[in-house]
């Protein structure tokens, strides 16, 4: 019969077993896959749950050749096969395994990186980019580690492979340092978050928006309009003053006037002053002093507090409180200040008699 064939020393009959065992599994694993991605995805849906949709996501990456490959190195340990053939069937195995794994890894990795960019995106359009190299860098380490651990299963000595790449990252690590120094600022600077898009930024003297973060450069462009170009690197070694984070922002101004003013207006002026702060949106007094005696006015000094962060909002209360204080000073006769100098001019000689005329 044609079940009594033999092949590699074993019955066909024996063969047509191991396939049909190894099928069988690798449907089973099939429909629980099915399952996972049609029932569970509608429930994942529904949940706020992330271990659900990640599961989904991870089903996704389960490729049924793989399964099939490692099911049938399993089955194929029921026959009696020569030497040769169950390595080829462990080498099968091993690879289809490893690789299975790996592709579930880098499923893990892309929901992660989804998961954050949607978070992240809504507030720092310039992090796809940074969030981009950094799924590049940690895939390159997760392909790597199950290349060496697939190798040194299959019994190879993956030691002088691993001193040899080791020697060989060294020197690529110094060859360029400088892009990795960046790279790893760009990282941080997208975990961190000193600053993200549309912060005005001040970083030594240097001012303006920032407009892009990049890899290697982040880029802000300046109040007079030019692009200044930052590496990532010497950026975050600089101190850096956000604006955008500044909630309340604290303005002290003086101002003079005469001499000539009496005790009793100079004793009203800080009243007024804060009157005129109290009137105007956006703003909280803090205090106004008669501060000193100027070399050609009476200084005041007075702190105020303007409850935004936005730059025209304080320009807008400061120009309020001048005219304000323009008017009442001038309704109450109070002048301000400028400066003067007077001289005083003394006669040495005597004043000269009739008799000289």
């Amino acid at each position: 019969m044609i079940l009594d064939i033999t092949l590699l020393d074993n019955p066909l009959r024996d063969w047509l077993t191991v396939f049909a065992v190894a099928l069988t599994i690798n449907v089973a694993i099939g429909a629980i896959k099915w399952v996972i991605l049609n029932r569970l995805s509608r429930l994942a849906r529904n949940t706020q749950s992330r271990v659900d949709d990640s599961l989904v996501f991870v089903a996704r990456a389960t490729r049924q050749w793989l399964v099939l490959g490692v099911t049938l190195s399993v089955a194929t340990r029921l026959l009696n096969l020569p030497e040769r053939v169950v390595d080829v069937f462990t080498i099968t195995a091993t690879v289809a395994l490893f690789l299975q794994i790996g592709m579930w890894l880098n499923a893990g990795i892309g929901f992660w990186l989804e998961r954050y960019k949607s978070r992240t995106l809504a507030t720092d359009a310039g992090a796809a980019t940074s969030l981009a190299a950094l799924g590049f860098v940690s895939r390159i380490v997760l392909w790597s580690a199950l290349v060496l651990v697939t190798l040194d299963n299959l019994g190879v000595d993956v030691t002088a492979l691993v001193a040899g790449l080791g020697v060989g990252g060294i020197a690529v690590a110094l060859a360029v340092q400088n892009i990795l120094g960046d790279l790893f600022a760009s990282l941080s600077i997208v975990i961190d978050k000193p600053f993200v898009l549309g912060d005005f930024v001040v970083v030594d003297t240097l001012s303006g928006t920032v407009e892009h973060v990049g890899l290697k450069t982040t880029r802000i462009r300046s109040l007079s309009g030019e692009q200044i170009i930052f590496s990532n690197s010497d950026l975050l070694k600089t101190r850096i003053r956000n604006y955008k984070r500044m909630y309340e922002r604290r303005i002290p101004f003086t101002f003079g006037v005469l001499y000539q003013t009496t005790p009793a207006q100079l004793e009203a002026i800080p009243a007024m002053v804060r009157e005129v702060i109290d009137a105007t949106p956006n703003t909280r007094f803090d205090r106004a002093h008669f501060l000193k005696f100027g070399d050609s006015s009476l200084d005041f000094e007075v702190i105020y507090w303007v409850t935004s962060s936005d730059y025209t909002d304080y320009m807008d209360a400061q120009q309020a409180i001048n005219l304000a204080l323009v008017r009442r000073f001038a309704a109450a006769g109070i002048d301000f200040a400028y400066p003067t100098r007077t001289l005083f001019i003394e006669h040495g000689g005597a004043v000269p008699g009739p008799e000289a005329a």
